[in-house]
């Protein structure tokens, strides 16, 4: 598959993440902040592990081109996004005590770990498609929000932070590394599949924030106490 074609595929989801209440109410400005300061703070997993991910990569491939695109755009997006975390953190009040207190939910931690296996496999090719739909999808969320805007300032700047020319020029340069290199065919079905999951982990990244996902302990606990 091309990636326009790994976009087709992953549509169903996208839309879903398009049209997720998540979205749609930042973009209205009534998002209950409590919902985004859940999602700030599995980001910051995420985006932490994000970066560790880009580095490894990088050190896995002989091409020059491909380390550097690893290497520069994988700094410069991580180091943008981070910037306007700690933003975010500020206006919101989040503590290093409370970084430090918050469990990681399964989702967050469930795309990490489909990431890292990506490396696992030895190749480049099915890390990039893993890492892609991430930059991918946000850049095409900014494009649909940006005219309308949010009336919330800082619902605002997250929106600006994806409607920018260095972030579609990064998914237009991973995008042709994945279009532009030979695949066997073999591998083929290992870069579909990583592009698809992480489409589904992005929208369910966005329900994890919007339920408050938790690890079932409590239904664990019943239904032993019910044994």
């Amino acid at each position: 598959m091309t990636t326009a074609q790994n976009r087709q595929q992953a549509d169903p989801w996208w839309t879903g993440s398009f049209h997720h209440p998540f979205i749609t109410e930042l973009a209205a400005g009534t998002l209950p902040l409590a919902i985004f300061k859940r999602y700030l703070l599995q980001d910051r997993y995420y985006l932490q592990h994000f970066g560790q991910i880009h580095q490894a990569a990088a050190e896995m491939t002989d091409d020059p081109h491909i380390r550097a695109l690893l290497t520069d755009s994988g700094d410069i997006l991580i180091t943008g996004e981070e910037a306007v975390r700690a933003t975010f953190f500020r206006a919101l009040g989040i503590t290093q005590q409370e970084i430090d207190q918050t469990p990681i939910a399964p989702t967050a931690y469930f795309y990490v770990a489909h990431m890292q296996a990506q490396l696992a496999g030895g190749n480049v090719l099915p890390v990039i498609a893993g890492l892609l739909p991430c930059s991918w999808l946000y850049l095409e969320i900014g494009q649909r929000l940006i005219a309308q805007g949010s009336p919330n300032p800082l619902y605002q700047q997250w929106i600006e932070t994806y409607a920018t020319d260095t972030l579609a020029d990064s998914v237009a340069d991973y995008r042709a590394v994945l279009d532009d290199q030979p695949v066997p065919a073999t591998m083929q079905p290992a870069i579909d599949q990583a592009f698809l999951i992480s489409s589904i982990c992005e929208y369910n990244f966005w329900e994890m924030a919007y339920q408050d996902e938790q690890w079932p302990l409590a239904a664990v606990q019943t239904l032993v106490a019910h044994g």
